[in-house]
């Protein structure tokens, strides 16, 4: 079993950053990627980042390229989420989740960290 723990969640004006934090323990050698998605109220839960474990290679959406980072800390088994230039429209509670395949769903969850961004 995987636990994850998130944090860095919060109130920030739109242009302003937050960073996410997410600290795995227990398996956590079973683990090959981590990622985050988020869930805005009224909305299906979309995925935001991720990346490998073993070999750091990171993926996007679209709606992140070039504002947020993923990034990881195998020493501290942590995985963050630097959040650059918010927009309203990315207030959502923010999950991380992390997966044995490099492929397929996801295994374990977090309990989330709310994101909210005022215009």
């Amino acid at each position: 079993q995987v636990q994850l723990v998130e944090s860095g969640g919060g109130l920030v004006q739109a242009g302003g950053s937050l960073a996410l934090s997410c600290a795995a323990s227990g398996n956590i050698f079973s683990i090959n990627t981590m990622g985050w998605f988020r869930q805005a109220p009224g909305k299906e839960r979309e995925f935001v980042a991720a990346i490998s474990r073993i070999s750091g290679t990171k993926y996007y959406t679209d709606s992140g390229k070039g504002r947020f980072t993923i990034s990881r800390d195998n020493a501290k088994n942590t995985v963050y989420l630097q959040m650059n230039s918010l927009k309203p429209e990315d207030t959502a509670v923010y999950y991380c989740a992390a997966k044995r395949g490099a492929s397929g769903e996801y295994d374990y969850w977090g309990q989330g960290t709310q994101v909210t961004v005022s215009s």
